[in-house]
């Protein structure tokens, strides 16, 4: 064998060597490139998620579908709704040093006021602990004084809250937030108004918007 063939050999058999490093190290490359793009998704996603558990703590909400239900039964803001419930409750079944029970916090002589107005006789007040009966009662309530005062969000709240005795005194159906006498009162409706905003924001697709 030649010189030039010897020294021809050995470089012919190099070559599937250099082969097979490019394409490990082409594999090493796309498998960083797949564990960079995996570490970032996870990052994302935990993040939303994140985001989402902050969401549930400080703006809850539950029992969507009940209030969708009531909304389009009653004519109501379903973001409304939810407000009033965070306002009320902060979505806890619960009862109130003053006897208000549940979601919307409905006191028994509420409940059995909102039973003679809508015709009802069969009512118990453990049935204020059902989320369904409980918030059909109190967005009965109030459609009731959106009606009585023509509309007026404002004297509504106000009056689902200090009752409608105090909002005809200060103003009716023309009430604005700052005819409001009881602090307690003003406090709760510009919250309840804030917060509907944000319901309807983020939560447009859970309540229907």
């Amino acid at each position: 064998m030649s010189a030039s063939a010897r020294r021809a050999a050995p470089a012919g058999a190099s070559r599937p060597q250099r082969s097979g490093r490019a394409a490990s190290s082409k594999w090493r490359r796309r498998a960083l490139v797949a564990a960079i793009l995996g570490a970032g998704i996870a990052v994302a996603l935990s993040q939303i998620d994140f985001e989402r558990a902050i969401q549930e703590l400080t703006l809850p909400l539950q029992h969507e579908d009940i209030i969708r239900q009531q909304a389009a039964e009653k004519n109501l803001d379903p973001a409304l709704i939810a407000a009033v419930i965070y306002s009320e409750s902060k979505f806890r079944d619960q009862e109130s040093a003053a006897g208000a029970i549940g979601l919307m916090q409905i006191t028994p002589s509420t409940a059995k006021y909102i039973e003679r107005l809508s015709g009802g006789t069969t009512f118990k007040i453990s049935d204020l602990n059902d989320p369904q009966i409980n918030i059909s009662y109190g967005t009965y309530l109030l459609r009731h004084f959106l009606d009585r005062y023509g509309g007026n969000t404002v004297a509504a709240l106000a009056a689902y809250n200090a009752g409608p005795g105090n909002v005809d005194s200060w103003g009716g159906s023309a009430l604005q937030v700052s005819d409001i006498r009881f602090p307690e009162t003003k406090a709760y409706v510009e919250e309840v108004l804030s917060k509907r905003d944000e319901y309807a924001s983020k939560y447009r697709s859970e309540l229907g918007l």
